[in-house]
C-alpha cells in the first residue's frame, strides 16, 4: 500500500501509516508527485485539495481522507462517482474549537487584544476610556448546530448568555435551544457565531443584507470557514461602525496577502486557523483518521459516522 500525504500529519499517525507501506509526500499541498500509479490512499488536512483531477491520476486508489471536519477541499461527488470512500473526523474538534470560539467572543466583546496592545505601547492610562462589556445577559445567535455549534452554545449558556440558534433538518428537532429564522437571529443577536460547513448554498451567506440586519454594535464570530462571509461587505460594515467587531480563525484566502484590509482594522481579531490545533485534538484527529483509512483498506468498517456519504 502506498499512501500520498498532501500535508503532514501527527508523527504518531504517520508512523501507523508507514507500517503498511511507503509514504509519498507532496512538496506543495496542491502539487502532487508525478508517479501516482501505486497510490491506494490520499490523506490531507485543510489546505491540500483532493479534486477530480487528482483522483483520475491514481488508478489503484481505494480511499481518500481528511484529518479534520470540513470537506470543502475534497471533491466528494467525484469520489462517489468512482466508488472511493471518503473518511473524515466529524466532531473530533468540537471541544477545542468551541473553546476558541468563546475566547474570541470574550476578546472581542471585552476589547482584550486592543487594550493589551495599548498597554504594551505605554498606554496604561487608556483604561479611563475603556468601553468593554461583559457577555453575561447578551444574546448569542448560533448559526448551525453540529458538534461545534452545540458545544459553543453550551459554553455560552454557562457564561450566562441568552442562546438562540438557526438550524435546519434533524438538528432542529433535537435542539435544546430556542430556534429562530436565520434573518431574525441576525437581527436580534448581540453576538453571531458561524458554525456551518462551506457549501455552494452557504458561501457568502453573511452578505451586505444580513450584516445590515445586525444590531448596531454587534459582533460577528467565525471559526468555521472564511468563505461564509462576504469580506467586502464585512469591511464596509466595520468601517461604518455599524459592526463593532469581527473575530475569526479563518479567511477566504489563507494565508492572507500582507495588504489584506482586514489586517489593518483595530476592531478585527484574526487567528491563523488554529482553533483545532491543540496538541491532544490534533493527535486524535490524525491518528483516528489513519486508523479508519487502514480499516477501509483492510475491508473493515471505519468508526460509525466517519465515512462521508455523497450521492453522485
Amino acid at each position: 500500500m502506498t499512501a500520498l500525504l498532501l500535508e503532514s500529519l501527527h508523527p504518531d499517525a504517520e508512523a501507523a501509516l508507514a507500517t503498511r507501506g511507503p509514504i509519498l509526500r507532496a512538496v506543495d499541498p496542491n502539487a502532487a508527485p508525478s508517479d501516482l500509479a501505486t497510490v491506494e490512499a490520499i490523506l490531507t488536512r485543510g489546505r491540500g485539495r483532493i479534486g477530480a483531477d487528482l483522483l483520475a491520476l491514481c488508478p489503484q486508489l481505494r480511499v481518500v481522507a481528511r484529518a479534520g471536519t470540513g470537506l470543502d477541499n475534497v471533491d466528494t461527488l467525484a469520489a462517489a462517482r468512482l466508488g472511493i470512500p471518503v473518511i473524515y473526523a466529524p466532531g473530533a474538534n468540537a471541544d477545542t474549537v468551541a473553546e476558541h470560539t468563546l475566547a474570541l467572543i470574550l476578546a472581542s466583546v471585552r476589547g482584550i487584544v486592543r487594550v493589551a496592545n495599548r498597554v504594551r505601547a505605554g498606554g496604561w492610562e487608556d483604561r479611563r476610556h475603556y468601553g468593554g462589556q461583559e457577555i453575561r445577559g447578551q444574546r448569542i445567535g448560533i448559526i448551525g448546530l453540529g458538534a461545534v455549534g452545540r458545544r459553543t452554545a453550551e459554553l455560552a449558556r454557562a457564561f450566562g448568555m441568552q442562546v438562540a440558534v438557526a438550524v435546519r433538518g434533524e438538528s432542529a428537532a433535537t435542539s435544546p435551544f430556542p430556534i429562530l429564522p436565520i434573518d431574525a437571529l441576525f437581527a436580534q443577536s448581540d453576538v453571531v457565531s458561524l458554525h456551518v460547513p462551506l457549501t455552494p448554498e452557504t458561501r457568502s451567506m453573511v452578505d451586505a443584507r444580513r450584516l445590515a440586519l445586525m444590531k448596531a454594535g454587534a459582533v460577528l464570530i467565525n471559526t468555521s470557514r472564511g468563505g461564509l462571509v462576504d469580506e467586502g461587505a464585512l469591511l464596509a460594515a466595520l468601517r461604518s461602525g455599524h459592526l463593532a467587531g469581527y473575530a475569526a480563525d479563518v479567511l477566504e484566502q489563507e494565508p492572507p496577502n500582507p495588504d489584506h484590509p482586514l489586517l489593518g482594522c483595530e476592531s478585527v481579531i484574526l487567528t491563523p486557523h488554529i482553533a483545532s490545533l491543540t496538541g491532544a485534538t490534533y493527535r486524535r484527529m490524525c491518528v483516528n483518521t489513519v486508523h479508519n483509512v487502514l480499516a477501509v483498506l483492510d475491508g473493515r468498517d471505519p468508526e460509525p459516522g466517519t465515512r462521508f456519504v455523497a450521492r453522485p
